[in-house]
Protein backbone atom coordinates (compact mmCIF):
# COMPACT_ATOMS: atom_id res chain seq x y z
CA UNK A 1 0.00 0.00 0.00
CA UNK A 2 1.35 3.59 -1.15
CA UNK A 3 -0.93 6.67 -0.04
CA UNK A 4 0.20 10.32 -0.19
CA UNK A 5 -0.84 13.61 1.27
CA UNK A 6 -0.41 16.21 -0.96
CA UNK A 7 -1.04 19.91 0.70
CA UNK A 8 -1.04 23.37 -1.20
CA UNK A 9 1.67 25.57 0.14
CA UNK A 10 -0.57 28.78 -0.37
CA UNK A 11 -1.15 29.19 3.41
CA UNK A 12 -0.97 27.03 7.22
CA UNK A 13 -2.19 23.72 7.44
CA UNK A 14 -5.49 23.55 8.98
CA UNK A 15 -7.41 20.79 10.52
CA UNK A 16 -9.16 19.50 7.97
CA UNK A 17 -6.05 18.92 5.61
CA UNK A 18 -4.06 17.29 9.12
CA UNK A 19 -6.61 14.60 9.61
CA UNK A 20 -6.24 13.58 5.91
CA UNK A 21 -2.60 13.59 6.28
CA UNK A 22 -3.22 11.55 9.73
CA UNK A 23 -5.71 9.34 7.80
CA UNK A 24 -3.13 8.22 4.85
CA UNK A 25 -0.18 7.95 6.61
CA UNK A 26 -2.31 6.04 9.41
CA UNK A 27 -3.65 3.83 7.10
CA UNK A 28 -0.39 3.46 5.13
CA UNK A 29 1.26 2.41 8.56
CA UNK A 30 -1.15 -0.11 9.60
CA UNK A 31 -0.65 -1.96 7.08
CA UNK A 32 3.07 -2.03 6.34
CA UNK A 33 3.36 0.33 3.40
CA UNK A 34 4.69 3.47 2.50
CA UNK A 35 3.41 7.50 3.11
CA UNK A 36 4.29 9.85 0.89
CA UNK A 37 4.24 13.53 -0.04
CA UNK A 38 3.65 15.72 -2.94
CA UNK A 39 3.74 19.99 -2.88
CA UNK A 40 0.93 20.95 -5.42
CA UNK A 41 2.14 24.16 -6.38
CA UNK A 42 1.11 24.91 -9.86
CA UNK A 43 -0.52 28.02 -8.49
CA UNK A 44 2.80 29.53 -9.01
CA UNK A 45 1.42 33.51 -7.54
CA UNK A 46 0.05 31.79 -4.12
CA UNK A 47 2.46 29.38 -3.51
CA UNK A 48 5.20 30.13 -1.48
CA UNK A 49 8.11 28.11 -0.17
CA UNK A 50 7.58 29.31 3.46
CA UNK A 51 4.34 28.26 3.61
CA UNK A 52 5.51 24.51 2.55
CA UNK A 53 8.12 24.80 5.30
CA UNK A 54 5.55 25.33 7.93
CA UNK A 55 3.59 22.80 6.44
CA UNK A 56 6.58 19.88 6.55
CA UNK A 57 7.62 21.66 10.30
CA UNK A 58 3.52 20.53 11.83
CA UNK A 59 3.14 17.33 10.02
CA UNK A 60 5.99 16.17 11.90
CA UNK A 61 5.33 17.69 15.29
CA UNK A 62 1.65 15.27 14.31
CA UNK A 63 4.31 12.55 14.46
CA UNK A 64 4.04 11.95 10.71
CA UNK A 65 7.05 10.39 9.06
CA UNK A 66 7.19 10.04 5.04
CA UNK A 67 9.10 7.72 3.08
CA UNK A 68 10.79 9.65 0.40
CA UNK A 69 11.27 13.67 -0.43
CA UNK A 70 8.66 15.54 -1.36
CA UNK A 71 7.53 15.77 -5.24
CA UNK A 72 6.89 18.99 -6.13
CA UNK A 73 4.51 20.21 -8.94
CA UNK A 74 6.55 22.91 -10.23
CA UNK A 75 9.24 20.52 -11.33
CA UNK A 76 7.27 18.66 -13.31
CA UNK A 77 5.76 20.94 -15.32
CA UNK A 78 6.96 19.04 -18.60
CA UNK A 79 5.42 15.94 -17.82
CA UNK A 80 2.09 17.59 -17.44
CA UNK A 81 2.59 19.40 -21.21
CA UNK A 82 3.79 16.16 -22.50
CA UNK A 83 0.08 14.75 -21.76
CA UNK A 84 -1.60 17.72 -23.11
CA UNK A 85 -0.02 17.15 -26.19
CA UNK A 86 -0.69 13.47 -26.76
CA UNK A 87 -4.49 14.15 -25.55
CA UNK A 88 -4.31 17.07 -27.95
CA UNK A 89 -3.25 15.08 -30.98
CA UNK A 90 -5.88 12.63 -30.33
CA UNK A 91 -8.52 15.63 -30.66
CA UNK A 92 -9.45 15.64 -27.15
CA UNK A 93 -9.10 19.54 -26.58
CA UNK A 94 -9.75 22.96 -27.81
CA UNK A 95 -8.76 25.97 -26.50
CA UNK A 96 -11.49 28.20 -25.07
CA UNK A 97 -10.95 32.10 -24.10
CA UNK A 98 -14.07 32.33 -21.76
CA UNK A 99 -14.05 33.67 -18.45
CA UNK A 100 -15.76 32.52 -15.22
CA UNK A 101 -18.10 35.36 -16.06
CA UNK A 102 -18.36 34.62 -19.55
CA UNK A 103 -19.68 30.74 -18.62
CA UNK A 104 -22.13 32.43 -15.72
CA UNK A 105 -23.20 34.99 -18.18
CA UNK A 106 -24.10 31.74 -20.61
CA UNK A 107 -25.96 30.20 -18.42
CA UNK A 108 -28.09 33.43 -17.19
CA UNK A 109 -31.47 32.36 -18.55
CA UNK A 110 -31.61 29.19 -18.14
CA UNK A 111 -34.91 27.88 -20.04
CA UNK A 112 -37.99 27.26 -18.23
CA UNK A 113 -36.82 28.16 -14.94
CA UNK A 114 -34.26 25.11 -14.39
CA UNK A 115 -31.70 26.00 -12.69
CA UNK A 116 -27.79 25.29 -14.59
CA UNK A 117 -26.62 21.72 -13.42
CA UNK A 118 -23.44 22.17 -11.30
CA UNK A 119 -20.59 19.30 -11.72
CA UNK A 120 -17.21 19.02 -9.79
CA UNK A 121 -15.51 21.94 -11.41
CA UNK A 122 -18.71 24.23 -10.85
CA UNK A 123 -21.76 25.09 -13.84
CA UNK A 124 -21.60 22.64 -16.80
CA UNK A 125 -19.68 24.62 -19.62
CA UNK A 126 -22.29 25.48 -22.23
CA UNK A 127 -19.69 24.47 -25.18
CA UNK A 128 -19.12 27.98 -26.02
CA UNK A 129 -15.58 27.69 -27.25
CA UNK A 130 -16.12 23.85 -28.87
CA UNK A 131 -15.04 23.90 -32.21
CA UNK A 132 -17.48 23.03 -35.10
CA UNK A 133 -14.94 22.47 -37.61
CA UNK A 134 -11.71 20.17 -35.56
CA UNK A 135 -9.45 21.12 -37.94
CA UNK A 136 -10.11 24.99 -37.28
CA UNK A 137 -9.34 24.82 -33.94
CA UNK A 138 -6.34 26.76 -33.73
CA UNK A 139 -3.17 27.06 -31.26
CA UNK A 140 -3.09 25.53 -27.95
CA UNK A 141 -0.68 28.03 -26.49
CA UNK A 142 -2.09 31.01 -24.52
CA UNK A 143 -5.28 29.22 -24.12
CA UNK A 144 -7.46 27.46 -21.14
CA UNK A 145 -7.39 23.63 -22.70
CA UNK A 146 -10.93 22.02 -22.12
CA UNK A 147 -11.89 18.01 -23.08
CA UNK A 148 -14.00 17.48 -25.59
CA UNK A 149 -16.20 15.29 -23.62
CA UNK A 150 -18.42 14.41 -26.97
CA UNK A 151 -15.45 13.42 -28.56
CA UNK A 152 -14.12 11.37 -25.56
CA UNK A 153 -17.51 9.66 -26.03
CA UNK A 154 -16.74 8.99 -29.56
CA UNK A 155 -13.41 7.43 -29.11
CA UNK A 156 -14.70 5.05 -26.36
CA UNK A 157 -17.74 3.82 -27.65
CA UNK A 158 -18.61 0.23 -26.38
CA UNK A 159 -16.29 0.51 -23.91
CA UNK A 160 -17.06 -0.38 -20.38
CA UNK A 161 -17.29 2.93 -18.38
CA UNK A 162 -15.06 4.25 -16.00
CA UNK A 163 -14.84 2.45 -12.30
CA UNK A 164 -13.31 3.20 -8.88
CA UNK A 165 -13.22 1.14 -6.03
CA UNK A 166 -14.21 3.06 -2.81
CA UNK A 167 -13.56 2.10 0.71
CA UNK A 168 -14.15 5.19 2.64
CA UNK A 169 -18.01 6.09 2.38
CA UNK A 170 -20.50 4.00 3.89
CA UNK A 171 -22.03 1.64 1.92
CA UNK A 172 -19.64 1.62 -1.32
CA UNK A 173 -17.67 -0.87 -2.96
CA UNK A 174 -17.43 -0.08 -7.00
CA UNK A 175 -18.34 3.08 -8.40
CA UNK A 176 -19.68 3.23 -12.03
CA UNK A 177 -20.25 6.77 -13.89
CA UNK A 178 -22.27 6.02 -16.76
CA UNK A 179 -20.96 7.25 -20.40
CA UNK A 180 -24.05 9.79 -20.54
CA UNK A 181 -22.97 11.17 -17.06
CA UNK A 182 -20.12 12.65 -18.10
CA UNK A 183 -21.97 14.73 -20.59
CA UNK A 184 -24.77 15.61 -18.55
CA UNK A 185 -23.14 16.23 -15.06
CA UNK A 186 -19.60 16.89 -15.54
CA UNK A 187 -18.80 18.52 -19.26
CA UNK A 188 -15.89 20.05 -20.62
CA UNK A 189 -13.82 20.49 -17.79
CA UNK A 190 -10.43 22.83 -18.16
CA UNK A 191 -7.21 20.29 -18.39
CA UNK A 192 -4.97 22.82 -18.15
CA UNK A 193 -5.25 26.87 -17.27
CA UNK A 194 -3.70 29.35 -19.32
CA UNK A 195 -1.91 30.96 -16.27
CA UNK A 196 -0.96 27.91 -15.12
CA UNK A 197 0.06 25.50 -17.83
CA UNK A 198 -2.13 22.40 -16.09
CA UNK A 199 -5.01 21.92 -14.00
CA UNK A 200 -5.77 20.25 -10.39
CA UNK A 201 -7.31 17.65 -12.54
CA UNK A 202 -4.98 16.74 -14.55
CA UNK A 203 -1.84 16.83 -11.91
CA UNK A 204 -3.01 14.69 -9.22
CA UNK A 205 -3.86 12.37 -11.76
CA UNK A 206 -0.01 12.10 -13.46
CA UNK A 207 1.53 12.95 -9.97
CA UNK A 208 0.01 9.74 -8.14
CA UNK A 209 0.54 6.95 -11.06
CA UNK A 210 4.18 8.79 -10.93
CA UNK A 211 4.47 8.16 -7.06
CA UNK A 212 2.51 4.91 -7.82
CA UNK A 213 0.05 5.76 -5.08
CA UNK A 214 -2.24 2.39 -4.76
CA UNK A 215 -4.91 4.11 -2.18
CA UNK A 216 -5.95 7.74 -2.84
CA UNK A 217 -7.06 9.06 0.42
CA UNK A 218 -8.96 12.44 1.13
CA UNK A 219 -11.72 14.40 1.99
CA UNK A 220 -15.49 13.24 0.49
CA UNK A 221 -15.53 16.79 -0.63
CA UNK A 222 -13.75 15.66 -4.10
CA UNK A 223 -15.57 12.28 -4.33
CA UNK A 224 -17.23 13.39 -7.74
CA UNK A 225 -13.65 14.79 -9.08
CA UNK A 226 -12.71 10.91 -8.58
CA UNK A 227 -15.32 10.45 -11.54
CA UNK A 228 -13.05 12.86 -13.92
CA UNK A 229 -9.24 11.13 -12.81
CA UNK A 230 -10.71 7.70 -13.62
CA UNK A 231 -12.01 8.94 -17.02
CA UNK A 232 -8.25 10.83 -17.58
CA UNK A 233 -6.39 7.82 -15.84
CA UNK A 234 -8.17 5.89 -18.82
CA UNK A 235 -7.47 8.11 -21.81
CA UNK A 236 -3.78 8.30 -20.53
CA UNK A 237 -3.17 4.47 -20.27
CA UNK A 238 -2.71 5.32 -16.42
CA UNK A 239 -3.74 2.98 -13.36
CA UNK A 240 -6.46 3.29 -11.36
CA UNK A 241 -6.03 3.58 -7.40
CA UNK A 242 -7.96 2.82 -4.87
CA UNK A 243 -10.10 5.60 -3.16
CA UNK A 244 -10.95 5.77 0.47
CA UNK A 245 -12.84 9.51 0.94
CA UNK A 246 -13.24 10.12 4.75
CA UNK A 247 -16.14 12.38 6.17
CA UNK A 248 -14.82 16.13 6.73
CA UNK A 249 -14.80 17.98 9.67
CA UNK A 250 -17.08 20.78 11.10
CA UNK A 251 -17.06 23.42 13.63
CA UNK A 252 -19.66 23.67 16.01
CA UNK A 253 -22.38 25.62 13.69
CA UNK A 254 -21.95 22.56 10.54
CA UNK A 255 -19.60 24.76 8.99
CA UNK A 256 -16.64 22.47 7.04
CA UNK A 257 -13.18 24.05 7.92
CA UNK A 258 -11.13 26.01 5.78
CA UNK A 259 -7.66 27.25 5.03
CA UNK A 260 -9.40 30.83 5.41
CA UNK A 261 -9.71 29.98 9.12
CA UNK A 262 -6.48 30.48 10.36
CA UNK A 263 -7.38 30.41 13.90
CA UNK A 264 -8.03 27.00 13.51
CA UNK A 265 -4.59 25.94 11.89
CA UNK A 266 -2.51 23.67 13.26
CA UNK A 267 0.24 26.41 14.42
CA UNK A 268 -2.35 28.08 16.85
CA UNK A 269 -2.95 24.72 18.27
CA UNK A 270 0.40 24.17 19.41
CA UNK A 271 0.93 27.85 20.22
CA UNK A 272 -1.98 27.45 22.70
CA UNK A 273 -0.02 24.44 24.24
CA UNK A 274 -1.93 21.90 23.03
CA UNK A 275 0.15 18.51 22.09
CA UNK A 276 0.01 16.16 19.16
CA UNK A 277 -1.96 13.87 21.18
CA UNK A 278 -4.26 15.75 21.89
CA UNK A 279 -5.03 17.34 19.05
CA UNK A 280 -4.90 13.73 17.20
CA UNK A 281 -7.84 13.24 19.25
CA UNK A 282 -9.49 16.03 18.69
CA UNK A 283 -9.24 15.70 15.20
CA UNK A 284 -11.04 12.31 15.37
CA UNK A 285 -14.14 13.27 17.80
CA UNK A 286 -14.72 16.32 15.30
CA UNK A 287 -15.49 14.16 12.31
CA UNK A 288 -19.38 14.33 11.12
CA UNK A 289 -20.97 11.66 8.30
CA UNK A 290 -20.83 12.34 4.75
CA UNK A 291 -23.71 14.10 3.95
Amino acid sequence: MITRFAPSPTGPLHLGHALSAICAHDMARAAGGRFLLRIEDIDRQRSKREWEEAILHDLAWLGLTWDAPPMRQSDRMAAYDAALGDLWDRDLLYPCVCSRRDIVEALGAPQEGVEPVHGPDGPIYPGTCHPVSWAARGSRDGHHLRLSVRNVLRLLDGNAPPTFQETGLPGTGPVVTPWADYATTIGDIVLARRDFGTSYHLSVVLDDAAQGVTHVVRGVDLFDATRIHVLLQRLLGLPTPTYHHHALMRDGQGKRLAKRDDARSIASYRAAGWTPEALRDHLTRSLVAPD
